[in-house]
């Protein structure tokens, strides 16, 4: 079963490992819009307006990982850090990852923005931007 970390501590494994990559799994709306990781690498799992699982998913993160560690015998081990805005599609996304064979899927459980509070905004509680983490938008 895949790993689960917090965004700080998935902004803590980018600082110590190579041999890590964050795929940021959102929809490409939300990647433009709303923001992203600075060095995360975007494949996103669904789009609208099906929200269906897209299926060249694998591929396009076999592609990535071949351009990132283009020296790496064994992409498998690669550890890979997954995100989407809550922690729920990246989660859909280590699942199939490691259904592929990929033993170090790890999910950013807070995701980009984090859980909603109890009036429905994120942002305010967890996730990658309430940390003050390292983001952009285009």
């Amino acid at each position: 079963m895949f790993e689960k970390v917090s965004s700080p501590e998935a902004h803590n494994i980018l600082q110590k490992s190579i041999d890590v990559v964050l795929i940021d799994v959102r929809s490409s709306m939300e990647y433009e819009y709303v923001g992203h990781p600075v060095g995360s690498i975007h494949i996103p799992i669904k789009e609208p307006p099906g929200w269906e699982i897209l299926p060249n998913f694998i591929d396009n993160v076999k592609s990535e990982l071949m351009k990132k560690f283009p020296d790496t015998n064994d992409l498998f081990s690669i550890q890979i850090l997954l995100m989407c805005r809550s922690g729920r599609r990246s989660g859909e996304a280590a699942l199939l990852l490691e259904s592929e064979g990929y033993k170090n899927t790890i999910n950013i459980v807070d995701g980009f923005e984090g859980d909603k509070d109890m009036n429905g905004h994120r942002s305010v509680i967890n996730g990658w931007r309430f940390h003050d983490l390292p983001w952009e938008q285009n």
